[in-house]
């Protein structure tokens, strides 16, 4: 009696909806809300219906990781259709006065390491499927729009080390080096020894070994180290960060710049590649979306607009010199995961199991769209630390980045 009684408040909700959603009841009921039927949302039980009678993009998420729904179809459209089912809908909210100072103790070195080997630590094959050959996890740059994933992956390694004027036998450091596609590049390609420094074991594994197997020993160096331990008795010409500062979190971000600060030579560049938040005040994503990201996706994980990243570096003594919104490219190439993703869901399942393949199928769909929507930014930052006269050398024009 419960189940008609669920069932019937879905039809009422769902009277008037022209959408091309089909959605089946755990009793065989079937609702059809418009043709064609491009997406199929399967509800398995009365609590999977009971949990989203209002539903938001978190809630829809979390039942979809945890097996109480399922949702066959494009994930593009699924994600679109699920934003307008959602009782909540304003995905950008407004920082409550104070909203972030407990957060301060997410941050220590323990619960950092912890947090980044629960995502990064899941299984290098795994990663190998969806990502490009040099196996970059951060935003491409697509200098055409029909441009491959590898051919925009390379061409923000050259983006990144052309924004930093690298030269030859200069001292570059990558903050969070991930699988080492920058430090390699940069080493290979631009001529300078390279340190980079990861908090995923299974990362730097695997940076030693294309270190030894490329014969780069003598010039590139990988450490399982967080930033804050970076020795400070060796300074570098440059330095780099892709995709990490969203880990430091907010009430570190003058810690982390400051360090960034003693580390660099006076005249040196740095670049922060980093996802931003689209609000000025932001307490992260809203309709639930930030909290499943915490729970299931990136513990720890914390955003800010990008101009308290300037604000940031200048309280250190950081000049920023250039700053370029890839907002675009990071939709574009979270779509291309998805895809190469969903390509290979059979084996990706069976590396990782189903309730992990559904937190990346529907996180990276999620994102690709958070993207599209302007919900979030994704900024290269790059700043340099001025002469003692307070000069800083760097370039009149752009040219230098597009040559």
């Amino acid at each position: 009696m419960l189940d008609s009684v669920i069932i019937n408040r879905y039809k009422s909700r769902m009277t008037g909806l022209s959408l091309p959603l089909a959605i089946h009841f755990w009793n065989g009921e079937t609702l059809n809300l418009g043709k064609p039927e491009q997406v199929r949302l399967s509800l398995h039980s009365l609590k999977a219906a009971t949990a989203l009678s209002a539903p938001t993009l978190g809630k829809f998420a979390r039942c979809y990781v945890e097996g109480e729904i399922d949702l066959d179809g494009d994930m593009r459209e699924i994600i679109r259709l699920g934003e307008q089912l959602c009782v909540e809908s304003d995905c950008i909210t407004e920082d409550k006065k104070g909203s972030a100072a407990w957060k301060w103790w997410r941050h220590t070195r323990t619960r950092d390491r912890k947090n980044i080997g629960y995502h990064y630590d899941v299984s290098n094959d795994f990663y190998a499927l969806w990502l490009d050959q040099q196996r970059v996890y951060s935003c491409a740059y697509f200098r055409h729009l029909d441009d491959t994933l590898e051919q925009a992956q390379i061409a923000k390694l050259d983006h990144i080390c052309k924004k930093l004027q690298l030269q030859l036998g200069e001292h570059l450091l990558d903050i969070g080096c991930g699988w080492g596609g920058l430090v390699l590049h940069a080493v290979e390609h631009y001529g300078v020894r390279a340190v980079g420094i990861t908090l995923s074991q299974n990362q730097h594994d695997y940076v030693r070994e294309q270190i030894k197997a490329r014969r780069l020993q003598d010039r590139l160096a990988v450490h399982l180290m967080d930033y804050r331990d970076v020795p400070e008795d060796t300074l570098f010409d440059k330095i780099a960060s892709v995709g990490m500062f969203e880990h430091v979190g907010r009430g570190n971000l003058d810690t982390y710049f400051a360090k960034i600060f003693r580390l660099l030579k006076p005249g040196g560049l740095v670049m922060n590649h980093g996802i931003t938040s689209a609000g000025v005040d932001t307490a992260g994503l809203g309709s639930g979306i930030a909290e499943f990201i915490d729970d299931y996706v990136f513990p720890g994980g914390d955003l800010v607009h990008a101009s308290r990243v300037i604000e940031s570096l200048a309280r250190q003594g950081l000049e920023c010199v250039d700053a370029e919104n890839l907002r675009p490219h990071y939709a574009k190439t979270l779509w291309h995961w998805v895809t190469r993703l969903e390509a290979h869901s059979e084996v990706a399942r069976q590396m990782i199991g189903e309730q992990k393949y559904r937190i990346w199928r529907i996180y990276m769909a999620g994102s690709a769209h958070a993207f599209d929507r302007g919900w979030m930014a994704l900024f290269q930052i790059v700043a340099g630390k001025p002469l003692a006269d307070g000069s800083l050398p760097y370039p009149f024009t752009r040219d230098h980045i597009y040559r």
